[in-house]
Order: C-alpha cells, then sequence, then structure tokens
C-alpha cells in the first residue's frame, strides 16, 4: 500500500511539474492585474475564477508541449536532465496526450465561459509558444526569446479582455509590459547557463553572440518598460503611487542592467538581475492591482 502511494505522489509530482507551475504562477498574476485593471474593483468573481482556470491551463498545456518536444536537449543540461521525460519515468506518447488534453480544457473554459476574445488570444498564445518558438525559432535562431515573448504577455491581455471584450489601448499597453520584460528577464538566466545552453546546442543570444552583446541589448528593453508604465497612469488605468513607484522601480532595473556592463563575475551579477526582474514584475502588477483607478 505504502508503495503504491509513493507511486502515485510521485506521478503526480510529475505532472505537476511538466505544467512549470512556478511560470503559470507568475503569469497568473499578470492575467489577474489585467482582469482587475480592466474591471475597476468591479469585480466579476465568477469570470475572474473561469478566466483564471483556462489561462492556467492553456499555461499548462503549452509548458507539456514544451516539455515533450525538448524531451532531446532537456538529457543534456543539468538544469533539465531530471525531468520526468528525459529521464524515463512518463511515456512521450502520454505526455503529448496530457498536453493535448490540458490544451482543450483550457480552451474550451475561455471560449465557453469567458468569452471568445479571450479564447481567441488564449489560441494565439498556445500557437507562438509550442509552433513558433518551441518547434521552429527555439533551435534556429536568436530571435526566439523576443518573439516568443508575444505568447508569454498574453495573460494579462486575457485577463483584460474577459473584462472588455476588445482590444483597446490598455490591452496594448499590458501586452508592452509583459513583451518587454520578457527578453531582458530570461537572457539574465541565459547568462548564468550559458554553456549548458551551447552544449545542448540552443542558439541563444549569449550563445551566438556573445555575453556583453546581450548585456547591451537587454538595455532598450529594460528603458522601454518605463514609458510603457507611464502610459497606463496617461490613459488613466492607474494612480500617481503606480506611476512612481514604477519610474522608480524600472530605474532600478536599468541602472543595475547597466552595471553589468563593469561587472567581472558575469554569474553573480546575472544570478541578481534574474532575481530583480522576477521582483519587478511581480511587484508591478500588485502595485497595479492597488492603485487601479476607479469607476
Amino acid at each position: 500500500m505504502c508503495k503504491t502511494r509513493r507511486r502515485t505522489n510521485s506521478v503526480l509530482k510529475d505532472l505537476v511539474a511538466l505544467t512549470k507551475p512556478r511560470i503559470i504562477r507568475l503569469n497568473l498574476i499578470a492575467a489577474f492585474g489585467g482582469f482587475w485593471v480592466a474591471s475597476k474593483w468591479d469585480i466579476d468573481w465568477v469570470t475572474l475564477v473561469w478566466m483564471l482556470l483556462g489561462s492556467a491551463l492553456t499555461m499548462a498545456s503549452s509548458c507539456v508541449f514544451n516539455n515533450y518536444w525538448d524531451r532531446d536537449f532537456d538529457l543534456k543540461m543539468a538544469r533539465t536532465r531530471n525531468r520526468a521525460l528525459p529521464q524515463g519515468r512518463m511515456k512521450p506518447g502520454f505526455v503529448l496526450g496530457y498536453a493535448i488534453v490540458l490544451g482543450i480544457a483550457g480552451l474550451a473554459v475561455l471560449f465557453g465561459l469567458v468569452n471568445a476574445l479571450s479564447g481567441w488570444l488564449g489560441l494565439l498564445g498556445m500557437f507562438v509558444y509550442i509552433v513558433v518558438y518551441t518547434m521552429w525559432l527555439k533551435r534556429t535562431s536568436t530571435w526566439s526569446t523576443s518573439v516568443g515573448g508575444i505568447s508569454g504577455a498574453m495573460p494579462p491581455v486575457i485577463g483584460y479582455c474577459a473584462v472588455t471584450g476588445e482590444v483597446d489601448a490598455g490591452a496594448w499597453i499590458l501586452f508592452a509590459l509583459l513583451f518587454l520584460w520578457q527578453p531582458a528577464h530570461f537572457w539574465s538566466l541565459a547568462i548564468r547557463r550559458r554553456e549548458e545552453y551551447k552544449e545542448a546546442g540552443f542558439p541563444l543570444l549569449p550563445v551566438v553572440k556573445g555575453v556583453t552583446r546581450t548585456k547591451w541589448q537587454m538595455l532598450p528593453y529594460i528603458v522601454l518598460l518605463i514609458p510603457a508604465a507611464i502610459l497606463m497612469y496617461r490613459y488613466d488605468y492607474v494612480g500617481a503611487f503606480f506611476l512612481w513607484f514604477s519610474v522608480i522601480l524600472g530605474l532600478v532595473w536599468l541602472v543595475h542592467a547597466v552595471s553589468g556592463l563593469r561587472a567581472k563575475d558575469d554569474e553573480k551579477w546575472a544570478k541578481a538581475d534574474f532575481f530583480l526582474s522576477i521582483n519587478y514584475l511581480m511587484v508591478m502588477f500588485l502595485t497595479m492591482i492597488l492603485d487601479t483607478n476607479g469607476v
């Protein structure tokens, strides 16, 4: 009995790990923020729950597809070689079926219980992440990170459009915030893991162009985050507290990014920058939620 229970727990743990729950949690905060901004404190809690569930399922499906497609590459990297597929704890066919079921369920929730626009945005995010990013650019081009950012920018837009039913200025600004955040965030991780990515054969920017070029290329994205956040205030979605806090936080990240150009220990700097980028996103959206302008 105990052996069966341990086996069941191990399978459940692998099923959850395949969905990359930390990525889902961070993106759900963004989706919640988008919903809250559009609602202006007049919350339809039922729609909010369905939106979060549908978004979580579509993101989980995309991550499982990513695990399925990258299983041969994952075996070459210390960070990923202990995953269920590289270790043979699960069969590829089962994982593929798992991804399909999650995707169908997520899209059914978005299309059927939220609105059609949210469903189409969820489908677009899945297509870009699975087909454009995972199956194509991730293995062939340094543009994978930037173009793949389209899918990562979908959660707050889905949340926003679940309320408005249209893509307006607010949706585009939220899209810009997530789209601009992702390359700088991911490249700091890629700098830390450059040798692993190189050995695995992923043509990421630090691998192909080098660490210094990558640090320079991070700067425009971080710089543009500041006016993108200002536009949230300019279009009256948030208050002055978010305005000043977002500018200060953006400048802090920018100063740290610039300091990386002179850093002697790239790995130490990249680790700190990665940590800063995660906290930047979480704090930005929590502040956005708290300082959303009312009706």
